[in-house]
């Protein structure tokens, strides 16, 4: 995903390990569903976030294919655009300490999701992607990509959360 917009990119920095600890252990355990489907953070980027998800048997939506579920890219692919958000929230507010920016989240939920499904999932893992198209004070704008192991694109979304 490239960034359309003419303005440069903004200066990247690292979040502390702290709040990038706090908001992986929200993401990946005190968000039970983002555990049953076994979403695991590989970076945290304020511009952008990624994950993985290891394919089992679990996940299977066709018993023939060994596909991946419809259900399981549309629920991973909502988590990761609310991890983006999360994630660009905490990189406004770095003047706060990281616990305080972590309790931000309470208030943040999913308004509109829409789901294209390009091709089959079929992989032994899938890389999935996410990033802030527009964070406003009460509406942010996302947009997520759902990936193959070989990087294959099987399914992208753009969603809209509320973040007030």
């Amino acid at each position: 995903m490239t960034r359309s917009s003419p303005h440069p990119e903004p200066s990247v920095f690292e979040f502390e390990e702290e709040f990038i600890t706090g908001l992986t252990s929200i993401f990946e355990e005190k968000i039970v569903f983002n555990r049953v489907l076994g979403l695991k953070i590989t970076s945290l980027k304020a511009e952008r976030v990624t994950a993985r998800i290891d394919m089992r048997h679990e996940l299977v939506g066709h018993y023939a294919h060994n596909r991946i579920h419809g259900g399981v890219i549309s629920a991973s692919l909502d988590a990761m655009g609310g991890l983006a958000v999360m994630a660009a929230i905490g990189a406004r507010h770095m003047d706060e300490a990281p616990l305080q920016r972590l309790h931000r989240f309470s208030r943040l939920g999913t308004i509109d999701l829409r789901v294209d499904y390009l091709r089959p999932g079929i992989s032994d893992h899938f890389e999935l992607r996410a990033e802030v198209l527009r964070l406003g004070s009460r509406v942010a704008n996302t947009r997520m990509e759902f990936l193959g192991a070989d990087g294959t694109l099987f399914s992208s979304a753009a969603a809209a959360y509320i973040v007030s």
